[in-house]
């Protein structure tokens, strides 16, 4: 009598211990495969011109745009519209609806394709990132009577243009980030774009395929004198 409880005893644990590795495998099989990583390895991004390629339809249309001569804006201009090289411009004009306009329609009513502004007699310059709607949280109105008096702030000089390339006759490197410049159709194409860097060829969209960021150092050493060390006795 007693071996056959063991042996009944003997066979409910076992189908005991049964069930519970055939729940925990099933189990494991419904979960999705994972592969552990050792450890992050931090990737290096390269800025992309991706706002190019999402406005690229008008590449064709700035290429076979005729120039207006009379309204064209000026390097100096552009830069004389911004604190210093690379700063958000100020708004030039009143803004149409007043200090509470922001966005929307009223800012990329203009700003997000140009055109003429016959109000402002001008080009409206094409805005790089019209996804980003909160323009005054950037870009502030021009009130140079009231809010802005002289200081002793540097000037920084702007990029000049056409020195900037790595052998003569190669295509210029960019002077600037290209962080909230992804579409470089709005500054160097079209008739609101400057002229001394409005580009010939709009229509080739892969800007970086000739193009690369300038990230060369530039140090400051003196004038190199050759000393002979050895000298005749």
């Amino acid at each position: 009598m007693k071996k056959r409880l063991g042996i009944i005893s003997l066979f409910i644990l076992l189908f005991i211990a049964f069930i519970v590795i055939w729940n925990f495998s099933y189990k494991k099989g419904l979960e999705e495969a994972y592969i552990p990583i050792a450890e992050e390895v931090p990737v290096s991004t390269i800025p992309s011109e991706k706002g190019v390629f999402a406005r690229s339809e008008f590449a064709l249309e700035y290429l076979n745009m005729p120039i207006d001569e009379e309204h064209q804006r000026s390097l100096a201009t552009y830069y004389d519209n911004r604190a210093y090289p690379g700063a958000p411009p100020s708004i030039p004009h009143e803004l149409l609806k007043g200090e509470r306009g922001i966005g929307g329609k009223a800012c990329l009513q203009c700003h997000q394709n140009g055109g003429f502004v016959e109000k402002f007699n001008a080009y409206a310059p094409v805005t790089p990132h019209p996804e980003l709607i909160n323009c005054r949280q950037c870009h502030v109105a021009q009130n140079t009577q009231t809010l802005f008096t002289d200081t002793n702030f540097a000037e920084i000089h702007p990029p000049k243009v056409g020195v900037n390339s790595a052998l003569p006759g190669s295509p210029p490197m960019m002077p600037h980030d290209i962080q909230m410049r992804e579409n470089c159709l709005s500054c160097h194409a079209g008739p609101a774009a400057p002229k001394e860097i409005r580009v010939t060829h709009p229509e080739r969209i892969n800007c970086r395929q000739c193009h690369v960021p300038d990230i060369r150092e530039l140090v400051d050493t003196e004038i190199f004198t050759r000393t002979n060390t050895h000298q005749n006795e």
